[in-house]
């Protein structure tokens, strides 16, 4: 490696060509970037007491160790960012000076000659600085000033511009802008191939400019060190197509969160997202992929499925809608188990009617423990390890058979409880609109385009309300709305919010596009009401949660069904009750205390649930937090951590740290008095808290 400091001007003018190699990324900087680096170089420009302004180094590969001086195409490791967009401030400053030249060396003909062409070259020789893919065609008409090709680069497109708006604003007072390109400096960086690791030092790059995405290093580090023939041609097979396949904008957006889904589908383990790199070269490294070809084969068949799914490039109607429901109500973190399903139908051995049902199941999944305040920091591991309990002899009915043997606080929640739950909780600017539009189109072969509608409170947001609903809701008025306003019953969809205002009900009814005249099976029975009151809210929604549960389904297999699967999470052994710990007879002190307790830690979370096991009773978020071990003389609890995590400044907690013990975890609490209650219930919600916080460290 060999470094020099050099004037950027002098850099440009000397060097033959910088070419940026298929596997960098495209160009990628904003106008938050672009803004800076013109600020910097006005600023620059406008003080004569700053001699030179340094914008970082440019670092390329040479098959020796020697500078810009050779004439020779030089490949760009690091600084393609720079480079470009410094170009693109020539090429708007050059078009804007025409045969003027304000400043020695500053005229059109002179900046391009310098610094964008090599004018006594052909072809691709031509040019100072070749980029890749659609971002090169696009720089090379805008440095030949020629028409946009038609598939441009908008990033390349919309910068361009920006310098453009930039430069004009400056009218004929360019002498900052000039002065300032030429006081910039840069370290001249040159690598020889034969003794410098170009995947190290770049990856060593990523910690300045616009920091490189999961992606770029992924890129690079399956295709930089191949041979530049075999480079290309897998390039342009499989990783181009894949680039395509996202899109401009969205490759740069998504594409790093398809890697993490697919190494968690490929490893069932879930990478961070800022560490998705690391684990690709973990996996990639594996001695079952004999080939690069292989590797990026399979990328780009999964990509594909991506893109389907979470894109909406899906093709078959009912899948495609199904997916958008998914998208709405952001299932992120079921893509890893989606990918091998998706996988599966594509290749025939999941049937289209199975897996479209296999996607509803995931939707309702979500859904009902969203409506049931059900905590979702366990749905990554969920969908990450659900792939091995699938049977694919029997594929649909043993994925409807685990959603049914999750346990606790990852159950599927039954009709019961999601029906309460949907009647009675605020449901107002909770995914509103996806939930109402659901209830519209279901089963509809004509939907509705309910994305025309807005969400119309039958009784009014209004805390005013007029003396006609004051009346409609009776003495206890001002109760019945805090408790239903927000709530299912009260929510449906109009096209005219604005129209219906704060009108009394009958108003809205019998007005022209009133409830009477719509449409929308949401209305259906609302022409026919005389009066908006508790009763008739809590009448509609309870008549929509039973039409819910036939949209949202949950899987309904036989006791004899379930019987013949064994996922490890004993749902089915013989279960006990409060009446089989003889210490916790009615009337005793222990069962008094207990009580206390129980009260207490179920209203920590909605999540927490209580189970009673043949020696102890487990209170649960995703797995025990607390046991507890009745006794005579009190409570034995176990605290689901290791003791040294456990902030206990009364010393209450004994170190049980493998010693055999009923429970789960390293500290140790007895408890015989309701006094002591508080501080204890202190140190179970820190077995609680580092649960659920264990279950987010993966989002």
């Amino acid at each position: 490696m060999k470094a020099t400091e050099v004037n950027l001007l002098t850099f440009l003018e000397q060097s033959s060509q910088f070419v940026i190699p298929i596997y960098q990324r495209t160009y990628s900087w904003t106008e938050a970037q672009c803004r800076q680096l013109w600020d910097d170089v006005m600023r620059a420009g406008g003080d004569n007491s700053i001699r030179a302004h340094f914008i970082g180094s440019i670092v390329y590969i040479a098959k020796g160790q020697y500078q810009v001086a050779r004439q020779t195409s030089l490949l760009v490791i690091d600084g393609q960012q720079r480079l470009t967009t410094l170009s693109l401030i020539i090429e708007s400053l050059a078009r804007h000076l025409g045969d003027s030249e304000p400043l020695e060396g500053f005229s059109a003909e002179k900046l391009r000659s310098y610094h964008l062409l090599n004018p006594l070259e052909r072809g691709q020789r031509r040019y100072k600085l070749v980029l890749t893919q659609t971002d090169k065609e696009t720089l090379l008409a805008l440095v030949d000033q020629k028409p946009l090709p038609q598939d441009h680069s908008s990033r390349l497109h919309k910068n361009f511009e920006f310098f453009e708006e930039r430069v004009k604003e400056l009218g004929e007072d360019v002498a900052p802008l000039c002065k300032g390109l030429a006081k910039l400096m840069l370290v001249d960086i040159s690598l020889d191939r034969d003794h410098d690791n170009p995947q190290l030092i770049f990856e060593s790059m990523n910690s300045t400019g616009l920091a490189l995405s999961q992606a770029d290093l992924i890129r690079n580090y399956v295709l930089m060190d191949l041979d530049p023939a075999y480079q290309e041609r897998l390039y342009n097979e499989y990783w181009r197509p894949m680039e395509q396949a996202f899109g401009q904008d969205a490759y740069g957006k998504h594409f790093d969160g398809f890697m993490r889904h697919y190494l968690t589908f490929r490893t069932g383990e879930i990478p961070k997202i800022r560490q998705v790199y690391e684990a690709f070269k973990s996996y990639a490294q594996r001695e079952e992929h004999t080939s690069v070809d292989f590797l990026l084969a399979e990328l780009y068949e999964f990509a594909t499925h991506y893109c389907a799914m979470a894109l909406g490039n899906e093709k078959e109607p009912r899948l495609a809608v199904a997916f958008r429901d998914l998208r709405e109500l952001r299932v992120d973190v079921a893509y890893p188990l989606l990918l091998e399903l998706y996988n599966d139908y594509a290749k025939e051995s999941f049937l289209l009617d199975d897996f479209v049902e296999a996607v509803r199941y995931i939707e309702s999944y979500v859904f009902r423990r969203i409506v049931c305040s059900i905590p979702t920091n366990s749905h990554n591991t969920t969908f990450a390890t659900f792939s091995r309990f699938l049977d694919k002899e029997r594929y649909l009915e043993s994925i409807c058979a685990y959603f049914q043997w999750l346990p606790s606080y990852r159950r599927f929640p039954e009709n019961r409880e999601f029906k309460r739950a949907l009647r009675e909780r605020n449901l107002y600017n909770n995914r509103t609109s996806y939930w109402l539009r659901r209830f519209e189109n279901h089963n509809r072969k004509e939907h509705v385009p309910v994305d025309e509608f807005t969400v119309e409170h039958i009784l009014p947001q209004n805390q005013n309300l007029s003396q006609a609903w004051r009346q409609s809701l009776g003495e206890d008025w001002e109760n019945v709305r805090e408790t239903w306003l927000h709530t299912l019953g009260n929510l449906t969809l109009t096209g005219y919010n604005s129209e219906y205002s704060d009108r009394s009900f009958t108003e809205k009814r019998d007005m022209e596009g009133g409830f009477a005249e719509s449409p929308l099976r949401l209305n259906r029975g609302l022409g026919k009401l005389d009066t908006w009151n508790e009763d008739t809210i809590k009448d509609r929604a309870q008549r929509l949660s039973n039409k819910a549960v036939s949209i949202w389904k949950a899987p309904l297999l036989s006791p004899e069904v379930l019987d013949s699967y064994d996922f490890n999470v004993s749902p089915r052994t013989k279960t006990y009750t409060i009446k089989d710990h003889r210490h916790l007879r009615e009337g005793s002190s222990t069962r008094h205390l207990f009580e206390k307790f129980r009260k207490e830690v179920l209203a920590i979370d909605p999540c927490v649930s209580e189970e009673f096991l043949k020696l102890y009773v487990a209170y649960k978020a995703e797995t025990n937090f607390v046991d507890v071990v009745p006794q005579a003389s009190g409570m034995r609890m176990v605290l689901n951590l290791r003791f040294h995590e456990l902030n206990d400044t009364k010393g209450l907690a004994d170190d049980v740290t493998n010693l055999g013990r009923w429970g789960n975890g390293d500290a140790e609490i007895r408890v015989s008095s309701v006094d002591d209650l508080p501080y204890v219930l202190g140190l179970v919600r820190q077995a609680f808290e580092k649960q659920m916080d264990h279950g987010e460290e993966q989002e």
